[in-house]
């Protein structure tokens, strides 16, 4: 179960209470409580402020991520004893037969045994925006959605077999922030241990030779000269100071998961944006209409009645029907035949106001007779090289037989389609620029439509896309081509962490932001991982930065506040160093 996934309790206290600076001074705190009184052991209580402040910091992250994996847990509706009864994910077993409704999520691998008009968008694995059309005998996978229609399915892979669960189990282990500062202070320490063994040897010689104490008081007037000499301070003030960080940025929707993570983001260069769910919010809008011998009005009336023509309408015509109001006359509908992807494209009769057929779909299936030379063909050919989805409806005045094209089609004009960008995603990305950070987009989608968002968003050089298809496999070839291009699609999980393996070859400190089961590889072998409060479990889970009301105007508050933080401490850092 991908919610499980993500740091224990006892992986928390254990990464916090196992550390140099609290080994060194557990050691001479045991010490003093041998041979001397407990009042003389007092310094140990830094040490257990410094744990105490990480682990309730790092316990309530969790505590939250526990909260929304339940708010975000999915059931499953299986057909047990003839009726349909609804159950936790981890009550599925194999050959059970499961419903699926438009907004389920698919909670295990299965086989589709019945399906009407079934579309699942697969983009939180895969990366592929658009959705996928499902009939029986067709694999559906966990971590999938229904956009459209409903069906059943039989389970085949459940619990940890399933590709979800897979994918997420090889992200089990919570990774640590790499800390410069945690580094710098652990490096410090044990300098100071090198020191401390000689200096402390002979001020216990000198105490108890020299000045004749007795045993017991010689070992604790000897630890208390060493405690002088460790920065006790330094590491309170660093766990103090980003712990007010953590409260400052959790007001702000951020959460972080691990303290030194506000460091990390702090100096980021290169920051690794994940197209679906990150750049963009899901779902499509339309951005223009072309009519092609005809009037407009007469277009913008034809693709309003078809987009109001079915009860289950998929997201094309959501999307067309939010920008075109309906049509004034009377459209009553005859026949349909559904959009179905191995189709490319979907029919409806109407009769009344314009009667006829009215197909809709991709320019190249409805017009394959003509040939590629023909005007509307190149045309479209033209508005998709811009990375636009671009759709022909073409008008019939042929009734519907069965589900083949009618004859005698002419072409009524061409509509052209874009994801629906976050609002937020220019701003964040210009502030990132500002800062002199690298944005690099990976995605599993087409590289002709990533590199399309990525220019509307304003990513620097994002004039091609990538095919990660033809990518190298070799690490140091894959960092050069990373070093100039910024723009890649058709990216499998396993590149993706590849990707951000190459970069921090070459010396780079990288973020990895995404939402879906697809980024978790990523986002946990990045130097910061940052997920959507609204993402898959696993996601959130992995990463050190959770975005909860998903906005991404809070990572340039995130790193503000980090590189704020950063010099405070440093500044102290001198001053510490050098009165020690």
């Amino acid at each position: 179960d991908e919610s499980s996934v993500g740091r224990s309790t006892g992986e928390i206290i254990r990464a916090n209470v196992f550390t140099y600076f609290n080994g060194l001074i557990a050691s001479l705190t045991v010490l003093v409580l041998i041979f001397g009184s407990p009042a003389d052991a007092l310094f140990g209580i830094i040490a257990v402020v410094n744990v105490v402040i990480g682990v309730v910091q790092e316990l309530r992250a969790k505590k939250t991520l526990d909260s929304l994996a339940v708010l975000n847990a999915p059931k499953a509706r299986v057909l047990r004893d003839g009726s349909v009864v609804e159950i936790e994910v981890t009550g599925v077993v194999e050959d059970d037969v499961l419903l699926l409704a438009p907004g389920d999520q698919v909670v295990v691998d299965g086989e589709v045994l019945e399906a009407d008009h079934l579309g699942v968008d697969e983009s939180l694995l895969t990366g592929e925006a658009d959705p996928m059309s499902k009939h029986p005998g067709d694999e559906v996978l966990s971590g999938s959605f229904v956009t459209a229609g409903s069906g059943r399915f039989r389970a085949t892979r459940v619990g940890g077999d399933a590709y979800a669960a897979k994918l997420a189990a090889e992200a089990k282990r919570f990774t640590l922030v790499r800390s410069e500062l945690r580094d710098g202070i652990t490096t410090i320490l044990r300098f100071i241990t090198i020191v401390l063994i000689p200096v402390g040897l002979a001020s216990f010689a000198s105490q108890l030779w020299r000045v004749d104490l007795p045993f017991a008081d010689a070992v604790v007037r000897t630890v208390a000269s060493l405690v002088g000499m460790i920065p006790e301070g330094l590491v309170l003030l660093t766990s103090v100071a980003l712990a007010v960080s953590v409260v400052r940025l959790g007001r702000r929707k951020t959460l972080v998961q691990e303290l030194a993570a506000v460091e990390g983001l702090a100096r980021v260069d290169t920051v690794c944006l994940d197209k679906t769910g990150t750049l963009t919010e899901g779902g499509i809008q339309l951005e223009t209409v072309e009519a092609l011998g005809g009037t407009e009005a007469s277009l913008r009336d034809a693709l309003g009645a078809f987009a109001r023509a079915d009860e289950n309408p998929n997201p094309t015509q959501l999307a067309v029907s939010e920008a075109i109001d309906a049509p004034t006359g009377a459209w009553r509908v005859t026949g349909t035949v559904p959009f179905s992807s191995a189709r490319k494209w979907s029919a409806v009769a109407f009769t009344g106001e314009a009667p006829g057929t009215y197909v809709f779909g991709a320019p190249e299936v409805i017009l394959a007779e003509v040939g590629a030379d023909d005007p509307v063909r190149r045309r479209a050919d033209e508005l998709a090289a811009t990375g636009r989805r671009v759709l022909l409806l073409a008008f019939s005045p042929d009734e519907l037989a069965g589900e083949e094209l009618p004859d005698a089609i002419s072409p009524m004009g061409l509509v052209t389609l874009s994801e629906r960008i976050r609002a937020d995603a220019p701003e964040t990305l210009a502030y990132f620029r500002e800062q002199g950070v690298d944005i690099k987009v990976i995605s599993g989608d087409n590289p002709l439509t990533v590199a399309a968002v990525a220019r509307t968003v304003g990513v620097p050089d994002a004039e091609h896309g990538v095919d990660a298809r033809t990518l190298p496999d070799d690490p140091e070839a894959l960092a050069d081509v990373l070093e100039t291009n910024a723009v890649f699609g058709r990216v499998q999980p396993q590149q993706k962490q590849a990707m951000v393996h190459a970069l921090q070859a070459r010396g780079h400190t990288v973020a990895m932001t995404g939402d879906g089961v697809n980024d978790v590889l990523a986002l946990k072998d990045a130097d910061i991982g940052v997920a959507m409060g609204s993402g898959s479990a696993a996601s959130r889970a992995v990463a050190q930065l959770v975005l909860l009301d998903g906005r991404y105007t809070s990572l340039p508050l995130a790193l503000e506040e980090g590189r704020r933080v950063i010099a405070n401490i440093e500044r102290v850092a001198t001053l510490f160093v050098t009165k020690n």
